[in-house]
């Protein structure tokens, strides 16, 4: 028996979503933002779409159980029950929505969690509280290879973070309305000038898996980057981070 066209797509529609919960929510044990996973299934819906509509009549073919169910007189008791069950579940959706949950907030969500004072980053355990950029010092005693460096951070940037971070480091990347919480915007004072560079090291390693438990109830959808870049590579990029907005990193020096 052939499936219709408009099954077909229906279930194929279904089908990705399931997947996409299966990944996240099963295999990798991490929630997708609402608002990610909502972006990601208009982008299957359209496809769909038009994978089922490239031809006139495999249009005609999707578009005909509705068609007939809207002009044949003999299914005018199964139109009239679907006129008033979609516009109530569209309601209901809609209202849904927008009532308030009355349970009070778990806890409150905060920006920068205080990290612990050691973590297990690149396989090793590392101590936050001494650990320092290689890097940094070449500051001062060869500013050339310094600005080399720089130049690679904003290279590993560009290909990895900007995204979601932006090209200008202001949290507006193009993946950036897509995400809550929004990504953060470097450019303002209240980020990575407040913090020192073992703190920077750490949140990029561990990614949002690695957030204590004070940063939920809103975990942050930044990847585990130890996963994919080198050691090396995100030292180099915090020094980028620094250089590009004119921010001065933390140090217990200085404070």
């Amino acid at each position: 028996m052939k499936i219709p066209r408009l099954l077909q797509a229906t279930l194929v529609v279904v089908g990705v979503y399931a997947v996409f919960r299966l990944i996240f929510d099963v295999l990798l044990d991490h929630l997708i933002p609402a608002s990610l996973l909502t972006m990601y299934m208009f982008f299957v819906v359209a496809g769909v779409f038009m994978v089922f509509t490239f031809t006139e009549k495999g249009a005609a073919e999707l578009v005909a159980p509705i068609k007939a169910l809207v002009e044949d007189p003999s299914k005018r008791m199964i139109r009239n029950i679907v006129f008033v069950l979609v516009p109530l579940a569209a309601g209901y959706g809609a209202y849904s929505q927008a009532l308030p949950g009355l349970e009070a907030p778990v806890e409150l969500r905060s920006i920068h969690p205080a990290p612990p004072s050691t973590a297990k980053i690149f396989g090793k355990r590392v101590d936050l509280l001494s650990l320092e950029n290689p890097y940094r010092k070449l500051e001062k005693e060869d500013p050339d290879r310094f600005a080399e460096l720089v130049a690679e951070g904003g290279a590993v940037y560009i290909k990895n973070c900007q995204y979601c971070h932006g090209d200008k480091l202001d949290g507006q990347g193009p993946y950036a309305q897509g995400l809550n919480p929004l990504p953060l915007n470097f450019q303002d004072i209240g980020t990575i000038a407040q913090l020192q560079e073992s703190y920077l090291f750490w949140r990029i390693s561990t990614g949002g898996p690695g957030l204590p438990a004070e940063a939920t109830p809103w975990n942050s959808s930044m990847p585990v980057w130890q996963n994919f870049l080198t050691e090396d590579e995100i030292w180099k990029v915090i020094l980028y981070l620094y250089d590009y907005t004119g921010h001065r990193p933390r140090s217990w020096e200085a404070h």
